[in-house]
């Protein structure tokens, strides 16, 4: 049975288990209830209790060969044997791939992330081992999955998918490319990671392309987010899934990985939001992948797997995790996450934010032609959509490190106002941003209202829009026209629009670290499909190393 079949039947066995629940109840052990039997006698009742389940003496016999969670059998099926070759897809993942990468180059500009990357032990080189692109570093694949997914994330300004629950589909590159590097390294040397493969750029797309798939279609109706766990944990089953495959596991073995990724401690959300913001937040995704990667390994060592991990009664994610509740999905797993994946091309900003912050800066070209600045604005209204408020709405919230400000739609409008820019530098403590007064009374005169269309056609999946409209009143009484942006220049329906400038992003983050001939190479190499689907894996990572 798919997850789609599994889907019209959830139903009846929530009922089901609801009353073995409910009959479990009432017959547990009168001791557990008299509060007035005498403690003698209720020691002696109670002397069977254990620190078991309860309900096991009711729980029936598993067999011992028991079938996988449909949701794990489809994710399996879906890395092992669907093609995924769209020309769409793949040209799309090619944009992913250079633009992804020089996000994790621009993000060893800022020394709180250099500080946690490396070897375990400081100096370790792994022969054969996972390059680092823009560092000296050679590390084991684990810990290369973890520096490549660091840096990817560190900025939240790779790409996005926005749906039920959020999230960042190029973070999985961290694992794919750690994995594929390290392997092609290993088995030109003589070694045989994964039956002897070296990989090619055009794998590591195809590659790219399922784990997107498997994290955005798990994404689009299930919201972790409200549960309290964090967005990475499906950067974690993704990863799993397709390293599993890389590495020439079986489609049983990817089954055993991927329900260890299930069943593997979830991150809490809590660090995204007040009073802990912090800068786990930007490198949660490399964890993800470290742990991704680390779990496939273990399989691949000979480790099992866990047939229900998801629904099993009280022990399984779905009644521990998901409030008792099977996932949803609204499509098979195709390429239609990459084929509408978003770019962030104009700001380092997360993404409930980028139109908002595209408004503002058209807003400052009316200003300006009034003769007006931030100075004169009184107040500012933004009409957005339910995650908007939910994720980034922070009006009174204090802004204490660069966490709080990277997720404040109120200060990065502010800022956009205030300086007619929006960089990563505007978040860092110290700054001129961060320290200006006008940003910081702009940012509490700025509110969020919803509205609902625009949360429902930020849902449709026909449209997938991230509206926002700021409408401006000045201190004279002037209230200037709103500013209505529907979808940001990384949106699929802008995508032609946004090449130029995501080939300019690219570029501009090559800059700080490569002579300016060596980055027009990559820039022309980049822009050359067959030179580039061709070229192995480690010979391109190799492009991007500093001694």
């Amino acid at each position: 049975m798919s997850a789609f079949s599994r889907n019209l039947c959830s139903t009846a066995s929530r009922t089901i288990r609801q009353r073995a629940s409910i009959a479990c109840k009432a017959t547990r052990p009168i001791a557990l209830a008299a509060t007035r039997t005498p403690l003698l006698q209720r020691a002696a009742i109670a002397a069977p209790f254990s620190t078991s389940s309860p309900f096991r003496s009711m729980a029936p016999i598993e067999p011992s060969n028991r079938e996988f969670d449909p949701e794990i059998k489809d994710i399996a099926n879906y890395v092992h044997n669907v093609a995924v070759d769209t020309p769409l897809a793949i040209d799309t993942a090619r944009w992913i791939l250079i633009d992804t990468l020089g996000c994790g180059l621009k993000a060893l500009e800022f020394e709180q992330c250099t500080n946690i990357l490396g070897p375990v032990v400081k100096g370790t080189v792994v022969p054969n081992g996972t390059k680092v692109p823009g560092t000296p570093y050679q590390l084991d694949p684990v810990k290369g999955a973890f520096n490549i997914g660091a840096t990817i994330r560190w900025l939240d300004f790779n790409d996005c998918w926005l749906a039920a629950e959020w999230g960042h589909p190029s973070d999985n590159l961290g694992a794919i490319l750690a994995v594929a590097d390290w392997a092609s390294r290993t088995n030109k040397a003589g070694g045989n990671v994964g039956n002897g493969k070296v990989f090619k750029i055009k794998d590591v797309l195809e590659a790219m392309i399922r784990a997107h798939e498997i994290q955005g279609c798990l994404a689009l109706e299930n919201s972790f987010n409200k549960v309290g766990l964090d967005h990475v944990l499906l950067v974690k089953v993704a990863s799993t899934a397709v390293v599993s495959q890389m590495l020439g596991l079986t489609e049983s073995q990817t089954r055993d990985a991927v329900s260890q990724a299930w069943a593997d401690g979830q991150d809490l959300r809590t660090y995204r939001h007040s009073p802990n913001t912090m800068s786990r937040k930007s490198w949660a995704a490399g964890n993800a992948c470290e742990r991704a990667v680390n779990l496939v390994l273990k399989v691949a060592g000979g480790e099992g797997g866990m047939p229900t991990v998801l629904s099993a009664p009280t022990w399984g994610f779905y009644d521990v995790n998901f409030g008792g509740k099977p996932f949803k999905f609204q499509r098979p797993y195709g390429s239609y996450v990459m084929e509408n994946v978003l770019f962030k091309v104009s700001y380092p900003a997360e993404f409930h934010s980028q139109t908002a912050v595209e408004a503002a800066q058209k807003l400052n070209k009316k200003l300006k032609a009034l003769g007006k600045t931030a100075e004169d604005i009184d107040s500012v209204v933004n009409r957005t959509h339910e995650a908007c408020i939910r994720i980034i709405d922070k009006q009174f919230k204090p802004m204490d490190n660069f966490a709080d400000r990277d997720h404040c739609v109120q200060y990065m409008v502010s800022t956009m106002f205030v300086f007619d820019r929006l960089e990563a530098t505007d978040y860092s403590d110290g700054g001129e941003a961060a320290t200006s007064a006008l940003v910081e009374s702009l940012r509490q005169r700025i509110s969020c209202v919803e509205d609902p269309k625009f949360t429902a056609d930020y849902h449709d999946p026909e449209k997938r829009t991230i509206s926002n409209a700021l409408t401006v009143k000045l201190k004279d009484g002037t209230v200037l026209d709103e500013e209505v942006v529907e979808v940001p220049l990384g949106h699929r329906l802008r995508r032609d629009e946004a090449k130029p400038h995501i080939l300019e992003k690219y570029k501009r983050h090559l800059g700080p670290h490569f002579p300016a001939e060596h980055v027009d190479k990559l820039v022309k190499l980049g822009t050359d499909a067959k030179t580039l689907d061709e070229m192995d894996v480690d010979t391109y990572v190799d492009l991007y190393v500093k001694n």
